[in-house]
């Protein structure tokens, strides 16, 4: 055997992720370790998400403590509690997720409970009535173009001729609020037809008395609401 067949025989190539090492090139490329999988997904939203909010944690918890960064992240022992909770916010559409994330940690939730239905719903149901009115018309906006796109009408009759299931699934996920509801005409026609089961469901997120109290906190937003919504012919 000359000296060239003696390299080729003893040549490893070796994974830059994991230190292992391969005989061939094709087995090195076919490889999937644990921290190769992660530098994979590393653009993935999902992946993003979890990686923010694990920066958010650390920022919040630690104050002082160093910046962390992507290898941190990586090589974290909560990596997969991170970017499940990051793929939870971009399934469920959360309702600002940094928002969502700060609420989290400062109400000491148990990461393992970061992505719970409860978790999310005590949240909204809190952020709805503190955020900007803008921020809500906009969602509320979304939510009427996407029902336009599928059945092909006009956006301004979301709520006057959307399936009303659809609609109270919106307000129940924070696409459609109180902002909406009550400061349009069509919004007080929708209320006006749908079933007592169905206004029970979204009755926490449309109770009266408390938003007749935000509204007269915040009287000045409310106006903008009613006009911009009726410009808008809602």
């Amino acid at each position: 055997m000359n000296e060239t067949s003696v390299a080729d025989s003893t040549t490893q190539f070796r994974c830059e992720f994991c230190t292992r090492d391969f005989r061939r090139e094709s087995t090195l490329v076919a490889h999937m370790c644990e921290q190769k999988r992660r530098w994979r997904e590393r653009d993935e939203t999902g992946v993003r998400l979890g990686l923010q909010a694990y920066l958010r944690f650390y920022e919040i918890t630690q104050g002082s403590a160093r910046l962390k960064t992507w290898e941190d992240f990586c090589t974290s022992a909560y990596y997969r509690a991170f970017v499940r909770f990051g793929r939870y916010c971009q399934d469920t559409r959360v309702v600002n997720a940094p928002a969502f994330t700060d609420w989290l940690i400062k109400t000491n939730v148990k990461l393992d409970h970061w992505c719970r239905d409860s978790s999310y719903t005590s949240y909204l149901l809190q952020h709805v009535r503190r955020e900007a009115v803008a921020d809500a018309l906009a969602r509320a906006l979304e939510a009427a173009i996407d029902w336009s796109e599928r059945t092909g009408n006009p956006t301004a009759d979301y709520l006057r001729f959307g399936n009303d299931n659809a609609i109270c699934h919106d307000i129940t996920r924070g696409r459609v609020t109180a902002w909406a509801v009550y400061n349009c005409a069509s919004g007080q026609e929708f209320l006006a037809r749908i079933l007592p089961d169905q206004v029970a469901m979204i009755w926490p997120w449309i109770d009266a008395d408390s938003w007749q109290r935000c509204f007269q906190d915040r009287m000045a937003d409310q106006v903008y609401a009613q006009e911009l919504l009726a410009q808008a012919g809602w």
